[in-house]
This record gives structure tokens, C-alpha cells and sequence, in this order.
């Protein structure tokens, strides 16, 4: 488990969010409420589908990949001082600190996710990442 993982607390901004999962090279951020309590959980693929534009948005930007990556850039900048706060999952799902790592790997098989948040009340304790579930086998071999 990573005990600490890349948080961010609603309100930020998705440009601070998009710096965030660059700068610690995750896919997904923990967020937070201003009590420090867990909200939920931002991926970088909700915020690239936020910025995205969508099929006829690029056939009105004329189409070509030039004009296409234009219109990216365009919505890119329009939204980078929007808040997070509707773009976070809210209902995400988690585990106890006390949940085996067997339930953990069948919940990320399942439901193909990345990394869980590991919460105790509304207390964020860490997460477990698959490379978590990798080691494990690895150690427990």
C-alpha cells in the first residue's frame, strides 16, 4: 500500500489536477475535502475527457489532425481554471484497511481499475496500486 498517495482537495483547479498527475506520474488522484476527509477520486482519463472535444467539435474545427489538436489546445486552455469538483467520482469504490489483498486484486480485475483508495471512516489511509498486487505475489511466492 502507498501510504502516501497524490492527493488533491476540491475546488483545486483541473490545471493544478493535470500538473499533479504529471508531476507524480499517477493515474489517478485521491481528493479530499478542506477537512482532509475522503471525497472520492480523479483519474487522468476524466480529466482528458473534459478537455477532449468531441467528434463534431473537430469536424467544425475543420477536420484535419492539425485542426483537431488546435481545438484541444482551445478547450484545454477555456477549462484549466475551471474546479474539479464535477468531474470527481464521488461513489468510488474502496477498501478497508483490514480487506484482504485477494479482494483487492478481484475488485481491480473486475472492475478494471488501477489503484484503490484505502479508507477508514472517511479517513484516506493510502492506496493499493496493481503493482502493489504484483509485489505481493512476488513476496508472499
Amino acid at each position: 500500500m502507498t501510504r502516501f498517495p497524490a492527493c488533491i482537495h476540491l475546488g483545486a483547479d483541473i490545471r493544478r489536477a493535470a500538473e499533479l498527475v504529471s508531476i507524480s506520474q499517477v493515474s489517478e488522484l485521491m481528493v479530499l475535502d478542506h477537512d482532509d476527509e475522503f471525497v472520492g477520486a480523479l483519474s487522468e482519463g476524466d480529466l482528458i475527457r473534459a478537455i477532449l472535444p468531441t467528434w463534431d467539435e473537430s469536424l467544425r474545427a475543420g477536420g484535419s489532425l492539425n485542426d483537431a489538436f488546435g481545438d484541444l489546445a482551445r478547450k484545454a486552455r477555456d477549462l484549466a481554471g475551471r474546479p474539479i469538483d464535477p468531474l470527481v467520482v464521488r461513489n468510488a469504490i474502496t477498501l478497508r484497511p483490514t480487506d484482504e489483498v485477494a479482494r483487492a486484486a478481484v475488485v481491480m480485475t473486475e472492475k478494471q481499475i488501477r489503484r484503490l483508495p484505502v479508507v477508514d471512516g472517511r479517513k484516506l489511509e493510502g492506496t493499493v496500486a496493481r503493482a502493489d498486487i504484483c509485489r505481493a505475489v512476488i513476496y508472499y511466492a
